[in-house]
C-alpha cells in the first residue's frame, strides 16, 4: 500500500512547497477534503480556509487564500492564491486588514466592492484564526 503521495503547492510567486505527504485536509467550497494516499482522483476549487498537511508524524498549519486542488493516482497538486503556514503569518498586518475590511464594509456607498470586502475579511480572519492555532 502506497505511504505517501506527493504534493506540490504553486503560488503566483512560484513553487511555495513541495515533498511527500502522509495526508491533506483542505476545504472546498461544499466539503472538506481528507486526502490520503490512493486517494481517488478529483479536480476542485479550494476556499479560503485552513490547510493541514501531515509529512509523517510532522502536521503544519496554513491559511489559504483560495485556488484549485488537482488529485492524481500518486500526486496533489495545489494551485493557490496565496499561502502562509501559522508561524509565517504577520499577525499585526493580519488584524491591519480586518480592520480596514471591517471599515469598508460599514460605509455604504457604490464606490466600494462588497464582494471584495468580504473575501478580504475573510482572508483575515482564517489567518489569524491559524495564527493562533484554532479551527
Amino acid at each position: 500500500m502506497q505511504e505517501t503521495f506527493h504534493l506540490v503547492v504553486l503560488t503566483p510567486y512560484g513553487r511555495y512547497l513541495e515533498g511527500d505527504a502522509t495526508f491533506l485536509n483542505v476545504r472546498s467550497e461544499d466539503y472538506d477534503l481528507g486526502i490520503y494516499p490512493g486517494h481517488a482522483p478529483l479536480i476542485s476549487t479550494v476556499s479560503i480556509c485552513k490547510m493541514v498537511i501531515r509529512f509523517g508524524k510532522d502536521e503544519y498549519a496554513y491559511a489559504v487564500g483560495g485556488g484549485i486542488i488537482n488529485i492524481e493516482k500518486e500526486k496533489v497538486t495545489l494551485i493557490l492564491d496565496s499561502v502562509e503556514r501559522s508561524d509565517e503569518i504577520d499577525i499585526n498586518r493580519a488584524e491591519d486588514a480586518k480592520k480596514r475590511a471591517e471599515d469598508r464594509l460599514k460605509v455604504s456607498s457604490e464606490e466600494i466592492d462588497v464582494q471584495r470586502a468580504k473575501l478580504a475579511l475573510l482572508r483575515a480572519l482564517n489567518r489569524l484564526d491559524v495564527s493562533n492555532g484554532n479551527d
